[in-house]
């Protein structure tokens, strides 16, 4: 009798049975050892490794051909993340064969701080079933990571799309300043993820239109208008249009800024086609889809480190803790809705980029301070809210110029939803409801960016 087992770690690889992904040339054959880092075969037991973690997810069969009427088939890189899962749930519900690929590393990260989403999350694959249960709509499903080359070829080989849809990377500035190991893994993981995207695009199908999530904060707060991506310059009596200089703010802004130049090169010299969307903060849970069933919820993070401001003064709000609000609060920051999210990916992804252009739009809708955030949330709130100002742990302009173009979207159909009181009456129900779930002490921060080493939570 053989000692190893399915999932079994040999050797830093997961020894598989080769029990089934269908239609896969590529399939590790029985007995036989894969990366540990993905494995694409149905029932098996994957691992995946993070800086400090390790969890298990079992990966489901692949996607089918798309079905006669679909408009387009559309891979979502990230799709169990916050805003990865409601973007596969909308595509699929605008009529689009979706599949979704994913390496659960976000969960790693929740094992680490010992938190959990505020709002329970079912498995990837359990949101999947209940997602066709609820509207007859297939969604493929993916297990594996964009770090491993051969994995991401075989996805886009089996699945072939017209779009990939790219959220699949540590997303957290907080996190990326840890220490080094969360700073090298984070540039490791993003980098090197898209520029395995990038090689499988150009080899298998360079018509396969790559959109890409990047966020406004990798441009930094220079003191000039923030255009969308491109700039004309003059410069001692020559003109030319470059890209806008960027200048972020932590280890994982660079990895977006490194993203954003590789990609540009290979629409440049390969002519792929992209669309990179630097994104601002996102607030809001629920999309019309995540909230046909407590089943479909997606994620909603209050902590330190993966917390977006404004969801979290709610929560603070809601638990009648005083809103932290870093420094003197003037820092200004682009936001947007979870709705328009997700509507805007549509729009990305029906009105593709021509070959060898890569198009930067800035997905935002409006700009707040940090103060007046935290001063919208104390108004609408039913209770007495009282807002507190920390030393800001990072390294970050106050009372700075923000003046940022952000037409191209409208130009393509969104129509914004501004915050508004009801928007965020909504948020305090959502969180009245699963309050007791909260670790107060996972909303202090920890982590400071003047130090080379801090510790994650307290």
């Amino acid at each position: 009798m053989s000692l190893l087992r399915e999932g079994m770690l040999v050797n830093g690889h997961v020894y598989s049975t080769g029990t089934g992904q269908v239609g896969s040339e590529n399939a590790p054959k029985k007995g036989t050892l894969t990366s540990r880092r993905s494995l694409v075969i149905t029932g098996c037991l994957a691992l995946v490794i993070t800086p400090c973690a390790m969890v298990d997810a079992r990966s489901s069969l692949a996607s089918p051909a798309a079905p006669a009427g679909v408009t387009m088939k559309i891979l979502v890189l990230g799709g169990d993340g916050y805003l990865g899962w409601p973007t596969a749930l909308h595509l699929s519900e605008a009529g689009h064969h979706v599949a979704v690929l994913d390496n659960f590393a976000r969960r790693g990260y929740d094992f680490e701080m010992g938190v959990d989403s505020l709002v329970p999350i079912e498995t990837l694959q359990a949101r999947i079933r209940v997602w066709h249960e609820l509207t007859g709509k297939e969604i493929g499903c993916y297990i594996g990571d964009l770090t491993d080359a051969d994995f991401t070829y075989h996805v886009v080989r089996d699945f072939r799309p017209d779009t990939i849809v790219h959220f699949a990377e540590q997303r957290a500035a907080p996190y990326s300043m840890v220490d080094r190991k969360h700073a090298v893994y984070t540039q490791i993981n993003n980098v090197m993820g898209t520029m395995n995207v990038l090689y499988a695009i150009a080899e298998i199908d360079p018509d396969i239109h790559l959109v890409k999530l990047g966020t406004m904060g990798a441009y930094g707060t220079p003191n000039i208008d923030i255009e969308e991506g491109w700039i004309e310059i003059e410069h001692k009596g020559r003109k030319d249009r470059v890209l806008y200089p960027k200048r972020p703010g932590s280890f994982y802004h660079l990895s977006k800024v490194h993203d954003s130049h590789n990609i540009e090169f290979a629409c440049r010299i390969w002519g792929i086609r992209a669309t990179d969307l630097n994104q601002g903060v996102v607030y809001g849970q629920q999309t019309p889809q995540t909230a046909r069933d407590d089943r479909l919820a997606t994620r909603y993070d209050y902590d330190a480190v993966f917390g977006t401001v404004l969801n979290r003064f709610v929560i603070q709000s809601v638990l009648g803790e005083p809103l932290m609000v870093y420094g003197n609060g003037s820092q200004v920051r682009g936001i947007i809705e979870i709705r328009d999210t997700v509507r805007c990916l549509q729009l990305a992804c029906e009105n593709p980029a021509d070959r060898g252009d890569f198009r930067v739009f800035n997905q935002m809708t409006q700009s707040l301070s940090i103060t007046q955030m935290a001063e919208t949330i104390a108004r609408v709130s039913p209770e007495k809210v009282t807002i507190e100002h920390l030393a800001n742990p990072r390294v970050e302009e106050e009372g700075h110029h923000y003046n940022v173009v952000h037409s191209g979207m409208v130009e393509l159909g969104l129509e914004p939803h501004l915050l508004s009181d009801t928007l965020i009456e909504s948020l305090f129900e959502i969180t009245k409801r699963f309050a007791h779930r909260v670790r107060r002490e996972a909303m202090i921060p920890t982590i400071d960016w003047r130090r080379a080493s801090s510790l994650i939570g307290l």
